[in-house]
């Protein structure tokens, strides 16, 4: 997508602080942390949110996901972490090319 930043990020044309690539993956240090560690993980195949996952691509949410697990592995968050998603305007989805917030380094409320 040409007007996407995290495309721009993943092809090189954005600078950005990498923690992680492979394949399918791209991972980077969000410019404003909401904790001590809060990467940001996209699949580097452009898909809008997670409202536009299905059979065909779901391989690819996973690959976020087990990159998840790999990158707080290695930022040393054995204690845990928190893995969020937004879907859409009201879910607060602010860049519409899924992605997964990375959050560690202090310890979170209960959400449910």
């Amino acid at each position: 997508m040409p007007d996407c930043i995290f495309c721009k990020i993943i092809a090189g044309e954005i600078p950005s602080s990498k923690v992680y690539e492979d394949e399918h993956v791209f991972a980077f240090r969000d410019i404003e942390p909401q904790a001590p560690i809060h990467i940001i993980i996209v699949p580097k195949e452009h898909i809008e949110s997670i409202a536009d996952i299905t059979p065909d691509n779901s391989h690819i949410a996973a690959k976020c996901l087990e990159a998840a697990a790999k990158i707080a592995d290695g930022e040393g968050l054995a204690n845990g972490y928190r893995v969020v998603t937004n879907s859409g305007p009201d879910g607060g989805q602010s860049v519409f090319h899924l992605h997964f917030h990375l959050l560690g380094g202090r310890t979170f409320g209960q959400v449910c």
